[in-house]
């Protein structure tokens, strides 16, 4: 997928509220397919810089020709700004880019707010970094973009919604608020809670384990960079169906305590035979992890792909990593994934390229005759 300018410039003119990366975000996309784009912010040097670096103009006026407004404040303000904006544009459709639907759509309503021209919307991507200074114009294409209609919700809004999510390269998909917050609770808020608490243990580890730490550990703490005040809030707001997901974790991994705490007892002073199923309880969690790994949707949205992985030695200098690529388009060969792990105490990298099966072999006899190093 990509942006589809056709799309952005038969928006009407669009109002973004917030101009942080999600914001900021939205006004490049929608600005580099011809879209009118208006830029509020109460933060004039976060105004000043989404505009400057060309998501729209800073809004002036009262914006009567305002069709679509687009809040993108945080999530503790979000239902605020929401009613704010549909009094200031009583014509225009409002959604906003909060990662819960449920609290905002419940206090909309309890505070009069129009329900018929609001359209909640979630866009499931992000970055590590915020502010508009980590803004990209192409950061929604290909992901989804869960659009939350209310029952009361017009047609014809919910239409436009839509396609501000085609207009920027992202998937729409309609689903309702409490089903939204379920659904994001597993598959986006606790993996943070996970990586980030795997990521509290390395502040105490001896600098030796910290040394040893390879792609394994990065892939799992990599969001644990995330802002902990925003996250704060989201997790605050999504906190029962957060808790559901937790509370069965914490099931799980007392599981998995008890069968190593047997196994550990194993051959000490008294000890006995441990418990039986001890460890296959602790298997049973890592064969349910595979079985729950393979649901994880493949590329483009589709039916996930086991991949064959070729591992290369590439130096750690540039123009390594073009002659890499330029060698394995000239073996006519697609790479479905790429991880780059660089080597402990040595000037290379070792990059991870993911294949179809049926195409491995060939790619290793093109790269080993074009002179690389191959990790068996």
């Amino acid at each position: 997928m990509s942006l589809d300018a056709a799309v952005a410039a038969g928006l009407p003119t669009v109002k973004v509220v917030g101009t942080g990366l999600l914001g900021t975000s939205v006004g490049l996309g929608l600005a580099s397919g011809g879209a009118r784009v208006l830029l509020s912010d109460p933060s004039p040097t976060a105004l000043a810089l989404a505009r400057d670096l060309g998501a729209g103009s800073a809004a002036a006026g009262d914006g009567a020709d305002v069709g679509l407004v687009v809040v993108a404040a945080p999530p503790d303000v979000t239902a605020d700004v929401v009613l704010a904006e549909l009094a200031a544009h009583p014509a225009a459709t409002v959604t906003d880019v909060a990662s819960v639907k449920s609290g905002i759509l419940a206090e909309v309503a309890a505070r009069g707010g129009d329900l018929s021209r609001y359209v909640g919307g979630h866009p499931m991507a992000g970055r590590e970094r915020s502010g508009p200074v980590a803004a990209r114009g192409d950061l929604f294409i290909g992901r989804p973009w869960v659009v939350c209609a209310g029952e009361k919700a017009d047609g014809d809004r919910v239409d436009l919604v839509r396609r501000l999510a085609l207009a920027l390269g992202a998937t729409p998909v309609v689903m309702g608020a409490e089903e939204h917050d379920a659904s994001v609770a597993v598959v986006s808020h606790v993996p943070q809670v996970a990586a980030s608490l795997v990521a509290a243990r390395l502040r105490t580890a001896p600098e030796g384990a910290v040394g040893l730490a390879g792609q394994g550990l990065r892939d799992v703490t990599r969001i644990a960079s995330s802002d902990p005040l925003l996250w704060a809030q989201i997790l605050s707001a999504n906190a029962a169906p957060v808790l559901d997901v937790l509370t069965a974790l914490r099931a799980d991994l007392d599981g998995v305590i008890a069968g190593l705490a047997s196994i550990a007892a194993e051959g000490g002073p008294g000890a006995g035979t441990p418990a039986l199923g001890a460890r296959a309880a602790v298997a049973k969690v890592v064969a349910d992890g595979n079985v729950g790994r393979e649901r994880i949707p493949g590329k483009h949205g589709g039916q996930a792909t086991r991949y064959a992985v070729v591992t290369v030695v590439v130096p750690d200098a540039p123009g390594s990593l073009a002659r890499l690529f330029a060698d394995i388009g000239d073996a006519g060969v697609n790479v479905e994934e790429l991880a780059l792990e660089h080597a402990p105490g040595r000037a290379v990298g070792l990059v991870e390229v993911s294949v179809l099966p049926g195409v491995r072999e060939r790619l290793e006899a093109a790269l080993d005759a074009a002179g690389w190093k191959i990790v068996a």
